[in-house]
Parts: C-alpha cells; sequence; structure tokens
C-alpha cells in the first residue's frame, strides 16, 4: 500500500485550518471619540537630574480637547482576536507657573503667559484569547505590543522661550476583555491595556455600555482613562487622562 506523503498531509490540514478559520472569521472596525475631560495630575521633570518637577494638571488650565481612536481587527474562530490600534492624543494647558520652572534646561520665568502640549500618540497590536465564551459572560485575555510616541513642548506667549522633548518607544502590556450580556442586545464591557514595572506603568482602559442595532451595528459609551508613565534617567512623567467616550462598531464585535 502507498503511503501519503508527509508534506501533503501537512498541506492537507494547514488547507482545512485555512477554510475553517476563514469561515469563522468576524472582521470590524471600532471608531471611537469623545471629550478629554481633565487630567487629574500630570507631573512632568524633565531632565530628570536636575529639573524643576511641575504639574501641568495643577498649575495651568487644561483646555477642552476632543479626540479619536480607530481600532480594526478580526476574530478567527470564536476565540483568538488581533486588533491594530490607533490613538492619536494631544491636550493643551495654557496659564503662568507659580514658580520659574527648568524645563529641558530652558528656564520659564513664574508669572510669563504659555503654552503647554501634551502629546501622546499610541500604536498597538493585540492578540488575544477568549478563555471563557459564553452567550451572556466573554473573558479574554492576552498581550499587546505598544508603541509610544511622546512630546510634551513649551512655549511662552510672546515666543521668546520654546523647547520641546520628544520620546518613542516599546511597551509591552498584557490585554483583557470581560463582557456581561443581560440581554442579547445591551452588555457591559470593561476592557484595556495595562502593566506595571519599575521604570513605569501604563493603563488604557475603557468601562461602558454596548448597544446592538443590527447584528453588523453596534453603539457604545462609557469612560475611558489612560494613567501612568515613567521615571527614568532623561524622563519623569505620571499623568492621569479622562475621557468621556463615545463609539460605534461596525462589523460582527465579539
Amino acid at each position: 500500500m502507498k503511503c501519503f506523503p508527509f508534506w501533503k498531509g501537512v498541506m492537507l490540514s494547514a488547507a482545512l485550518s485555512f477554510t475553517y478559520l476563514s469561515s469563522h472569521a468576524q472582521a470590524f472596525l471600532d471608531i471611537e471619540g469623545g471629550l478629554v475631560t481633565g487630567t487629574r495630575y500630570n507631573k512632568v521633570r524633565i531632565l530628570n537630574q536636575g529639573g524643576t518637577l511641575f504639574n501641568l494638571a495643577e498649575d495651568l488650565r487644561v483646555q477642552p480637547q476632543l479626540f479619536y481612536r480607530l481600532r480594526a481587527g478580526i476574530t478567527l474562530g470564536r476565540r483568538h482576536t488581533i486588533t491594530a490600534l490607533y490613538a492619536p492624543l494631544t491636550v493643551r494647558y495654557e496659564g503662568t507657573f507659580p514658580r520659574d520652572v527648568n524645563y529641558n534646561n530652558v528656564i520659564f520665568p513664574s508669572g510669563q503667559p504659555l503654552t503647554a502640549d501634551y502629546t501622546f500618540n499610541s500604536y498597538r497590536l493585540t492578540y488575544r484569547y477568549h478563555v471563557i465564551d459564553r452567550p451572556r459572560f466573554d473573558l479574554g485575555l492576552g498581550l499587546t505590543a505598544k508603541i509610544r510616541d511622546a512630546n510634551i513642548a513649551l512655549r511662552t506667549e510672546n515666543g521668546a522661550l520654546e523647547t520641546n522633548y520628544d520620546n518613542v518607544g516599546f511597551v509591552p502590556l498584557i490585554n483583557f476583555w470581560l463582557q456581561y450580556k443581560p440581554t442579547d442586545r445591551l452588555s457591559v464591557l470593561l476592557e484595556g491595556d495595562a502593566l506595571g514595572a519599575k521604570q513605569g506603568r501604563a493603563e488604557d482602559v475603557f468601562l461602558g455600555l454596548t448597544y446592538g442595532l443590527t447584528q453588523n451595528l453596534r453603539l457604545k459609551g462609557g469612560y475611558r482613562v489612560v494613567e501612568g508613565g515613567a521615571d527614568v534617567s532623561d524622563v519623569y512623567n505620571m499623568n492621569w487622562i479622562n475621557y468621556a467616550s463615545v463609539g460605534v462598531v461596525i462589523g460582527r464585535w465579539k
């Protein structure tokens, strides 16, 4: 009897797996936006050695700021979800410092009107496995690879003094997803990315409600918080930013 070649068996298994996953794939687009409602704190010291510690949220006035974020994803075989997120953010503060501030080796005198732009753009790739997948309850855990593109720019109103400090870095995070559906259309959702280490921490968490208008269109709304920062040789920055968030999900979502 002729043996079935090994490589043909591998190819057949791969083809069957691909066919199964494709037939069970659920693609979606998550569009979220809203208002940055405030910052509980935004503490900065740059350079970390020799710079002045100041708190943008206390020393200056935060300006109302709209935000948006885009997430594209696909769920394979119900339990495996892969997403890509683009989340730009710039928060503006205005006012005067109550004391002289040494920021990035530039001295900003007290009482001098100035503007501070705090930029924290985020790019993330996430894989999540849904450990529990039930009609009313869904629990997923995974890993997120995050690229942080941050910049803090200060400039006086008259333009005489201006400087900025930008920083791009990689941050690994734990992803989590907890969803409870009291009805077929309504769900309570807690999801986010978070991790802490000696050099700093990062949390980006959403808590809210979602409502399915159709099988492929779902509304969501709630509260989002971004908290954390870094304490390393050149940079000290710890922030807490609050969001009022609404959004729409197009396509098949968990």
